[in-house]
């Protein structure tokens, strides 16, 4: 009987000691999508999903970078650039790529990240199609992702075939998708509310999209449509 007990105590002593040194489960997923608008104007951007682990609000949106104004000084030089979200629509017309599941540290600089390119948050807005495009913004967010082997100059304005190349040589830490993205989106259950008990400061630096309105503020059919990524 005694033999027994020490046994039991030793083991939930095992158990208890492992539930402690395991690390938590972040619930906020980073995702990359591609969008092919023909030969011309494709696009890469990012969407955010989930709960922070530590606390706060759900979160659903997503942030790309963009060419404010499509002009043929866009060939020349740096343009103003801008931070938009794409739409449900948007998205649905896209591709998901892969996707990670992000640290709640990570997912604080994701956000940071977002407000650094946010010229209305004060962040450095300037596009350059040779050097900070749409692609640039992505391969920074899967930097912060953890993800390596990020530098692939010949493919800076192949939005598809960077975020494939980039899966590829980081298998071992996404979870690929290659969806279409109304495929994809179907898949997702709803983002639920945290429990009571996660009770946290919230994480977020960006406000989150309304309630029961689709993701985004900016309508991304006038600007993102015929932006080059």
């Amino acid at each position: 009987m005694i033999i027994r007990l020490v046994r039991r105590s030793a083991l939930a002593l095992t158990l208890a000691t492992t539930l402690v040194a395991l690390p938590a489960q972040a619930a906020v997923t980073i995702t990359f999508w591609s969008r092919d608008m023909g030969r011309t104007f494709p696009h890469a951007y990012i969407t955010l999903r989930g709960v922070p682990d530590g606390g706060g609000e759900p979160v659903d949106t997503g942030y790309g970078f963009t060419v404010k104004t499509v002009t043929p000084a866009l060939l020349l030089g740096s343009v103003s650039g801008t931070i938009e979200r794409p739409t449900i629509g948007y998205q649905n017309g896209s591709d998901a790529q892969f996707s990670v599941v992000l640290s709640d540290a990570q997912y604080a600089a994701e956000l940071a990240l977002v407000a650094a390119w946010d010229k209305t948050r004060g962040g450095d807005s300037r596009y350059n199609l040779n050097t900070r495009n749409c692609i640039h913004f992505v391969k920074a967010a899967a930097r912060i992702a953890g993800l390596t082997d990020l530098d692939r100059p010949k493919l800076m304005k192949k939005p598809r075939r960077y975020l494939e190349a980039i899966a590829a040589a980081n298998r071992a830490a996404i979870t690929p998708i290659g969806k279409a993205g109304s495929d994809h989106l179907a898949t997702l259950p709803p983002v639920s509310a945290p429990p009571a008990w996660r009770v946290a400061p919230d994480l977020h630096v960006l406000p989150p999209s309304p309630p029961g309105q689709p993701i985004g503020t900016i309508s991304t059919r006038s600007r993102v449509d015929s932006n080059p990524g």
